[in-house]
């Protein structure tokens, strides 16, 4: 009972700022491993060489890689978001399109004489068949 009695208010005040400080430190390592990982513009053997610094020697190692190449994991992390937002915005498209949409390209071909009326009247039917079972088709 004497070791609650002896640990006063600003020690547990002190030991909160140590686990965010920790929290803190262990977020920041995660992020620059991720930013080693995902740097196109790095070989392998820089790669490595950036983790065993990191390993070997945690605190330099992260600090020297935040001071050398900072600026880069940004442009990492816009790129990476630029490139989930193109694949996203494409995904709703395709998803989107309409079998109206559908039999509207397929009257243009129609009209410009690629697909005979024979042709035109079966991928009508698949446009149409495939939309009310709520497939997806892919062109």
């Amino acid at each position: 009972m004497t070791v609650l009695a002896t640990y006063t208010f600003g020690q547990a005040l002190l030991t909160v700022l140590e686990f965010a400080l920790l929290f803190l430190w262990i977020w920041v390592a995660i992020g620059v491993i991720a930013d080693i990982f995902r740097s196109h513009d790095m070989s392998g053997w820089a790669k490595a060489a950036w983790l065993i610094l990191i390993v070997l020697v945690p605190l330099l190692g992260v600090l020297i890689y935040l001071i050398a190449r900072g600026h880069k994991m940004s442009e990492h992390a816009v790129r990476d978001a630029q490139t989930q937002d193109a694949a996203f915005r494409q995904y709703v498209r395709s998803a989107a399109a309409s079998p109206a949409d559908d039999v509207a390209k397929l009257e243009d071909l129609r009209n410009r004489g690629v697909l005979s009326q024979e042709e035109f009247e079966q991928a009508k039917t698949k446009a149409l068949a495939g939309s009310s079972t709520g497939d997806v088709q892919t062109q």
